[in-house]
């Protein structure tokens, strides 16, 4: 098998040279797949469904000029790349962010891919975006760049074709621009963006979505082992809305969350972040050094990772790759028993093997952060039937989905006395992508 996999790991190598997060990504799945397909499914090795699976079925690439306030022109590049459709239209969000290149947009729509099929809904893999920044600029630049991205990428999208969302530095204001901007040029309000607002097309409980259910997941490994989350505590990386609302869910299942993190630091509260504490990180935002000004009991360090403290539950959700082997060992040195991924891909090869080593509940982000685009596909449900569900309704779809997920890793990452969530995801999220493609003959 190891020849095997590193004849494949070669393959995708020569083809995607200096791409080194999408081919991460590449081993990290098919390190199971491919012993899982020469034992069990051997026939999908001759119709090469793995190595059409990591081809993107369409890669979009167009410029983006547009106009600052100083009436000056600015060129970005956007991308769109169309994973698989195979089991429906391309789902997956928008990138607006400086490092966003092809490599980093190949291995999220490749993610995708799985992440979607897990869900249960009838949703294919993408990703998008621009390398464009949308800090410190004006809401009338973003509104400019936006309508300009969208009158480039309006052509290759649609309800029933590719269905785009948010992403790091792509909300509800993003996404009403490129809205508007479709709306004009196709002449048609239609479900082609998903995280819109509530008042015109969206869904609620989107923004919470990826954190809440993020938390539905870890509540289903500890009760998959006869425990709950009560008095847990949860260290969290990050400051967004996955974040947040990961910490808020923590809260009110009874956790206590000791940690938020940005890019210069990390704020400890050993007394932890209560309900009204949070509500304050709601209105400082990432500016977490003004924390502990208003409450001085709590620290905040420059030198420290989240993951530098006692906990029984680890949550990364800022970036990928933020969660090294060394961060692991601490961890685990610290007593943490879980980990389960809200980012995607935040987590090292080398942290995972660390995590598996020792049998810790290692959840990766395919599976435990599927929220977000599991209720992006209940808004095109609702905009499908032009209805809009409660916000109970959401969220108790968007609980019965995680559970579901839960079930599928379990089922096929059971080994002994471990579940390998990851192998399982790998596994489950393949298969139903892999029938259909068999099924619908060499596309």
């Amino acid at each position: 098998m190891s020849n095997t996999f590193n004849e494949f790991i070669n393959y995708v190598e020569k083809r995607n040279p200096n791409e080194p997060e999408f081919l991460q990504a590449v081993q990290e799945v098919t390190e199971d797949l491919i012993p899982f397909i020469s034992k069990s499914h051997p026939e999908l090795l001759k119709l090469k469904i793995l190595e059409r699976l990591v081809e993107p079925e369409r890669v979009i690439s167009f410029r983006v000029a547009w106009l600052n306030d100083k009436n000056e022109v600015e060129i970005n590049r956007g991308y769109r790349v169309q994973m698989s459709s195979s089991i429906g239209p391309y789902k997956g969000g928008l990138r607006f962010a400086p490092s966003v290149n092809l490599s980093i947009l190949k291995f999220l729509a490749f993610e995708q891919v799985f992440k979607n099929s897990l869900t249960g809904l009838p949703i294919g893999g993408g990703k998008g975006g621009a390398d464009f920044n949308p800090k410190g600029k004006s809401d009338a630049e973003i509104m400019r760049f936006c309508q300009s991205f969208m009158t480039e990428l309006f052509r290759h999208i649609g309800p029933d074709t590719d269905v785009p969302a948010g992403d790091i530095g792509v909300g509800t204001r993003e996404i009403g621009y490129l809205f508007g901007q479709y709306k004009r040029l196709q002449n048609a309000f239609t479900g082609v963006l998903t995280g819109k607002g509530s008042s015109w097309g969206g869904s609620y409980t989107r923004p919470e979505a990826t954190g809440y259910g993020l938390l539905y997941f870890v509540e289903c490994i500890y009760d998959f082992n006869n425990q709950d989350l009560k008095d847990k505590i949860v260290a969290i990386s990050g400051a967004g809305n996955v974040a947040y609302y990961a910490a808020e869910k923590s809260i009110q299942l009874g956790a206590t969350v000791i940690t938020l993190s940005n890019s210069q630091g990390t704020i400890y509260d050993e007394e932890g972040i209560t309900s009204e504490k949070l509500a304050y990180i709601g209105t400082i935002g990432r500016d977490l050094d003004q924390y502990v000004v208003k409450y001085p009991n709590a620290k905040y360090f420059t030198d420290k990772k989240p993951w530098a403290f006692k906990c029984d539950i680890a949550l990364p959700c800022a970036t990928q790759n933020e969660l090294t082997k060394e961060d692991a060992l601490t961890l685990i040195a610290n007593g943490c028993q879980c980990v389960a991924e809200g980012a995607n891909m935040p987590s090292t090869a080398e942290a995972i093997k660390v995590f598996h080593d020792a049998k810790i509940s290692f959840a990766p982000g395919k599976a435990a952060n599927a929220g977000g685009v599991a209720v992006s596909g209940l808004e095109m449900s609702q905009n499908s039937i032009r209805q809009q569900w409660t916000k109970e309704e959401v969220d108790c779809k968007l609980k019965d989905i995680m559970v579901n997920i839960h079930k599928t890793c379990v089922k096929y990452g059971h080994d002994k006395n471990y579940i390998n969530y990851l192998k399982g995801a790998n596994i489950g999220g393949f298969l139903k992508v892999a029938r259909a493609m068999t099924e619908q003959g060499i596309v």
